[in-house]
């Protein structure tokens, strides 16, 4: 079977274009070129932390204020 030839990849290459549209599959590039962006920032960014000493942030310096800090207890099964 292989990787097959030239044309069976034009062919698949024309059927994807016809089902989606060029405009679709334009935006969904866009939307993984926009990922792999922000991947690699982040990537970027852990990176840039790692040098600096590791600080315990508490609940009041946590800059997303819809994240809430709270503890878990366990519950003991009698």
């Amino acid at each position: 079977m292989g990787t097959g030839s030239w044309l069976h990849w034009a062919i698949l290459l024309v059927v994807v274009i016809l089902i989606f549209g060029t405009k679709k599959l334009g935006n969904v590039g866009a939307d993984i070129g926009k990922a792999v962006k922000g991947f690699k920032d982040g990537i970027k960014g852990d990176e840039d932390k790692a040098g600096a000493p590791a600080a315990s942030a508490a609940p009041s310096q946590v800059a997303d204020k819809s994240t809430i800090d709270v503890e878990a207890k366990e519950k003991s099964k009698q």
